[in-house]
């Protein structure tokens, strides 16, 4: 007997921090050296886990509907050393549904955005 076929993930691969693939090269480069012009931003900063990402999820889902393509989620460094909870929570809310299928990349802030406690997020064009 033949074993039924692995389901379908409905989601695309999972994102991984400072990759571009599927984003043209040009593209790709002005995203990552922060070079896009900035639509729009979310400070998840002094948030809950549960407020940070329900804000996430709204204005993420907002910027695309608005037909926003680049924009900035600061997460703060964090104070102890093992660094920002949120930083370490929002790549992986990213992954998730719904928010995974409307997102082309991500790559970690450039200084003059936040360095290590933001992130870029490429978002797909509204169709």
């Amino acid at each position: 007997m033949i074993p039924p076929p692995p389901p379908v993930s409905k989601l695309p691969p999972d994102l991984t921090v400072g990759s571009t693939a599927g984003v043209d090269k040009r593209t790709a480069e002005r995203f990552r050296k922060g070079e896009m012009s900035l639509d729009g931003a979310i400070d998840l900063h002094r948030h809950t886990q549960d407020e940070a990402h329900r804000a996430l999820d709204i204005f993420l889902l907002s910027s695309q509907t608005a037909g926003r393509r680049c924009v900035l989620v600061i997460t703060g460094k964090g104070r102890t050393t093992g660094g920002s909870v949120l930083r370490a929570m929002v790549p992986r809310w990213l992954n998730e549904a719904p928010l995974r299928t409307r997102i082309l990349a991500v790559a970690p802030a450039q200084p003059r955005h936040g360095g290590s406690g933001a992130f870029y997020v490429l978002l797909k064009r509204k169709r």
